[in-house]
């Protein structure tokens, strides 16, 4: 496994082939393209549906999800305040349901 970056879920569980590049969490492959990529400052961030998101948008869950150190749950379907992008594990630093939370992109879709 490497640090290479599914382009299709942004999961960084990525096998390395001969030629290609496969995702162990959504399956995709690509085939195995030069270093020379994005520069170090282009960073994209996008969507479960590939849509890139940036400061202000406002994003959906499109799942439940379970927030850590309790017994409550994020419905599907709920709408957050404008975003922030921020570096690290979760990329999204936003307000939803009156709660300060991280998201990660692959969660969210673009509202």
């Amino acid at each position: 496994m490497s640090k290479t970056v599914c382009p299709m879920c942004e999961m960084t569980e990525v096998l390395e082939h001969a030629h290609r590049f496969e995702c162990v969490t959504c399956g995709h492959e690509w085939e195995r393209a030069p270093e020379a990529e994005a520069p170090a400052g282009a960073r994209v961030v996008k969507d479960a549906h590939g849509n890139v998101l940036a400061d202000g948008d406002c994003v959906v869950l499109i799942k439940d999800l379970k927030l850590g150190g309790g017994n409550q749950v994020l419905k599907g379907g709920s709408k957050s305040k404008p975003i922030r992008l921020v570096d690290g594990d979760h990329e999204i630093s936003c307000k939803m349901d009156g709660m300060a939370i991280g998201l990660k992109a692959c969660f969210v879709k673009k509202a």
